[in-house]
């Protein structure tokens, strides 16, 4: 209340006097003004407005969006005290304060700036900051509404803590849609350990959205790089802070935490006048926290329990877990014996609550193992940041680890502690994760120099080969099976359970004694390629863990016998389902979509999320297996190429793969790159979408391949009559599918730089964003493939191409 009858006069007069300011046009005060209940301020261009807004028959200040209808509040003042009628007035002081009075002239709210001006000005900027500043200087600011959020967070606002002055930037929810007074949610960063966002009832953590790994929040995948804004993560001495920018500043968005204690993100849809949900954070009940409680890992893309133990933990109390209470979570089956325990390595995780971890952003992987098996107390470690090709730093874990969850992209590697009597036991694996069991990597090689040794003598030279170089690869970790148990299990390779042969040699089909099924891979002995992709498979695929890669599970050396042991996919190949007009038919759009991106979230890791750069180089249809859920599994890794450091591309004088997936630059001159991968993916999807294979394709109306009459479709506007007669019109919506068309097109352009990476490949399949118009394909017909010099102009490559390419077929 005023002290004295000057006083009280004083601010009658504020309150009732006609104002100096005219409505909506001014974007800043100073200590001689004053903002009443029908006055606003506008920003510069017209953005946002700051004013007075009523709910529930209480008056607030706040601002919104000036030009979007209804009014959507992004900031509130005075959440806590309430103007209980129209009457308000903002002022700011000589000194610099903003201070909010109500009709009895007390103050309800205040900025409590801690320093003074001389000449103090308030103003509304386009980004919707609300700043005090010193007139003549513009970007020193004394106060700032962004440093005070409400329930947004709008584009250029930090989320985080200055560790320095002790400010807390976080969200606190509103109480309900008509109440901006604070909700029972809050969404802020916690500085133990490793920095994590959490959102808590009261003091209760509902979710958590996990550390920065160097591309994203690791509990919050949605949030992936677009065309729309840009996002990341600093952390200084000082500071540490999430924040995001707008790419497009045509575009309104902003992150929410809303009533319900859900966070999304939303873009306004100036076509519909309405806000649309870009993504939600909460999506499953997996990202409910420590919903399976410790030691364990959450997976809702299965039809079991979304719960597991981690590999060397079972179910602390087996009947609650059996009950579907998993609260109690999971305990170690056998003791730790500090430096003889090993690794269980995981991949596409979210990693475990960082409250009580440790790292160093200066050490390697390498390193990184070391420090964690040297200290008995270490239970997981991975990499700091995985932005790099390599990943950089280390990141430790100690005690139990809570709220793991398993995700089929944007997921990190991890790797867990056991026992070195747990490793490889296969009695305590679970569903769907593959792990590298420790065996003895000097009998593996052992094993390889003999077979070479042999090969080499049969040739006439004797001189084995020197495979020192590979056993200096400690990290190749595969089980040896006995050739007994190879037999048994196959019926002593029994033609009623042959599978298939290729250039490798003949597939087997074997059931083991504890009833697991297998695909047994035998080296043949008049193989040309045999011993080469027996040694890229192990070499390759015992280091690659991922569910749409086939699980290489062990090896059997025994004498001139040599086989790979793979987990057996009982729906054979992609080919044999949408080349074969009787079979096709059990592959509706919903399958065919989830093989699509299934393959593509494959070649994603293997050119960017696995600990290896691979370039696969044999893409084709006959190399995706399918499980029994029709999930797609890419195989054969025989001549698949590793890429080190900074390497891109690479050159070879021989051409291997299979005619219609091979890149014209890798045809006609031999340059290999994941742009390579990704051409064979664009093939693979249009025969998937047609049900018509590319080589070989003939049309009644013109001499096109496959993928010029995909072409020719699209640029007559009728794509659709691209799909496979069997599956037309399974699909829900004509968008998805039509963008399916469009990526693959995107795909086999001819010029590789061209062609989108795997990673903006699995982003446009997500259905984000708009789609680059792509370019005419680069094998446009069966007969006379061609490339583009730099013209543009096209010329026939046929003879080069004959003569260059070295053709393996029935792989």
């Amino acid at each position: 209340m005023c002290g004295s009858a000057i006083l009280v006069l004083l601010c009658y007069t504020i309150l009732f006097s006609i104002s100096i300011l005219p409505n909506s046009i001014a974007d800043s005060i100073t200590p001689n003004q004053t903002i009443k209940t029908n006055e606003t301020l506008v920003s510069p261009q017209g953005c946002f407005e700051l004013g007075f807004f009523n709910k529930s028959k209480n008056w607030y200040l706040g601002i919104w969006y000036k030009k979007i209808s209804p009014r959507t509040v992004v900031w509130v003042a005075n959440r806590m005290v309430a103007l209980t009628d129209p009457s308000g007035v903002l002022r700011i002081t000589n000194s610099g304060n903003l201070e909010l009075l109500n009709s009895s002239c007390a103050i309800i709210w205040s900025s409590n700036s801690s320093t003074s001006v001389l000449n103090p000005i308030a103003q509304l900027r386009d980004s919707g900051n609300l700043v005090v500043r010193e007139k003549k200087d513009p970007e020193n600011f004394l106060w700032q509404s962004f440093d005070y959020p409400s329930d947004n967070l709008l584009p250029e606002m930090r989320l985080g803590k200055n560790l320095r002055t002790g400010l807390d930037r976080y969200f606190t929810s509103w109480k309900s849609s008509d109440d901006p007074s604070p909700g029972g949610f809050t969404y802020r960063l916690d500085t133990r350990g490793n920095p994590q966002f959490f959102m808590r009832s009261g003091d209760v953590v509902k979710f958590r959205a996990g550390p920065w790994n160097g591309l994203r929040l690791s509990g919050f995948p949605q949030s992936k790089t677009n065309s729309i804004y840009s996002y990341g993560f600093k952390f200084e001495e000082e500071e540490v802070y999430f924040y995001s920018k707008l790419v497009n500043d045509t575009v309104a968005t902003r992150l929410v935490l809303d009533p319900d204690g859900l966070i999304k993100r939303y873009m306004w849809n100036n076509h519909a006048s309405k806000w649309d949900v870009f993504f939600s954070a909460q999506n499953d009940p997996c990202d409910t926290y420590a919903l399976c409680g410790a030691n364990s890992a959450c997976n809702n893309n299965t039809s079991l329990s979304p719960c597991r133990c981690l590999e060397g933990f079972v179910a602390k109390f087996q009947k609650e877990w059996d009950m579907e209470d998993w609260s109690n979570g999971c305990v170690r089956t056998a003791s730790l014996d500090c430096q003889k325990d090993s690794f269980f390595p995981y991949n596409e995780i979210k990693l475990p609550d960082t409250r009580y971890s440790w790292f160093n952003k200066n050490m390697n992987i390498f390193e990184c193992e070391k420090t964690c098996l040297k200290n008995c107390n270490c239970t997981a470690y991975t990499d700091y940041d995985i932005s790099g090709q390599r990943g950089s730093g280390c990141l430790l874990w100690f005690g139990d680890l809570i709220d793991a969850r398993e995700y089929s992209l944007y997921g990190q590697d991890l790797y867990v502690r056991v026992a070195a009597s747990e490793r490889g036991s296969s009695s305590k694996r679970k569903g769907g994760v593959i792990a590298a069991s420790v065996t003895s990597v000097g009998m593996l090689i052992l094993g390889l120099s003999l077979l070479y040794w042999v090969r080499k003598r049969k040739q006439g030279r004797t001189k084995p080969r020197d495979y020192t170089t590979m056993s200096k690869k400690k990290d190749i970790e595969l089980p040896l099976f006995g050739l007994s148990k190879i037999i048994d299990a196959t019926n002593n390779f029994s033609e009623e359970n042959k599978l298939g042969e290729g250039g490798f040699g003949p597939v087997y089909k074997g059931i083991l004694m504890e009833g697991k099924e297998i695909a047994v891979k035998r080296l043949s002995n008049n193989s040309k390629q045999g011993l080469d992709e027996f040694k890229n498979e192990v070499i390759y695929i015992a280091k690659l863990q991922h569910r749409n890669l086939v699980k290489l599970l062990g090896c059997c050396i025994d004498a001139q016998e040599r086989m790979l042991i793979y987990e057996h996919m009982p729906n054979k190949s992609l080919d044999g389902f949408i080349f074969d007009k009787n079979r096709s038919v059990l592959l509706d759009w919903p399958k065919r979509f989830n093989i699509i991106t299934g393959i593509a979230r494959g070649l994603l890791y293997l050119h960017q999320d696995s600990r290896l750069r691979i370039i696969h180089r044999d893409l084709k249809a006959e190399n995706v297996l399918l499980n029994s859920n029709m999930d797609p599994k890419i195989s054969d890794f025989g001549i698949a190429r590793r890429f080190k450091g900074s390497e891109t591309e690479a050159t070879t004088k021989k051409i291997v793969g299979t005619h219609g997936y091979i890149s014209p630059e890798y045809a006609v001159h031999g340059v290999y790159s994941m742009k390579s991968d990704v051409f064979s993916f664009g093939v693979l999807v249009l025969e998937i979408l047609s049900g018509k294979r590319n080589r070989g394709f003939r049309h009644p109306d013109h001499d096109l391949n496959l993928l010029g009459h995909a072409w020719k479709l699209y640029v007559e506007g009728s794509p659709l009559e691209l799909m496979d007669p069997s599956i037309r019109g399974s699909w829900p919506s004509e968008c998805e599918v039509l963008r399916c068309v469009h990526v693959g097109l995107l795909c086999v352009q001819q010029s590789s730089e061209d062609r989108p990476s795997m990673a903006a490949v699995a982003v446009m399949l997500g259905g984000e964003g708009g789609l680059p118009w792509p370019k005419e394909p680069a094998f446009f017909t069966e007969s006379s493939p061609v490339e583009a010099d730099a013209s543009g102009r096209n010329h026939a490559v046929l003879s080069r191409f004959e003569t260059a390419i070295t053709v393996i077929e029935a792989r």
